[in-house]
């Protein structure tokens, strides 16, 4: 049965997809913005947004939860000095942008970037 089982696939096993979407989190900190299809934006906002939240509060804990997520410490220390810009914000700390669709196959692109 596939009760709670309601993330997108993206055709991958689950190891792959979850180093998809850790590579995309880390990309997307490091960069502050990047292009990707409408789906893997959509399914990575809310795993930025509550790494972003829990950056707001800088304690060991926090910093080792975000080592463990992004996978180095120069990734964590750039997100943790990010998220002190949203202090005073309760969400909503990136845009999905919604582009054309791509060359090759015709997927739906967007932009998806810090506010």
């Amino acid at each position: 049965m596939r009760h709670g089982n309601v993330n997108r696939k993206f055709g991958r096993q689950t190891g792959q997809r979850h180093a998809l979407l850790k590579s995309l989190a880390r990309s997307l900190v490091l960069r502050g913005k990047i292009t990707t299809t409408i789906a893997k934006a959509k399914e990575i906002r809310p795993l930025v947004e509550k790494m972003v939240t829990r950056g707001r509060t800088d304690n060991l804990q926090n910093r080792r939860m975000l080592v463990s997520a992004l996978g180095d410490i120069k990734t964590a220390n750039k997100l943790i000095a990010t998220a002190k810009n949203y202090d005073g914000r309760t969400g909503g700390y990136l845009r999905i942008v919604k582009m054309g669709p791509r060359k090759g196959d015709a997927a739906q692109m967007a932009l998806i970037e810090f506010v």
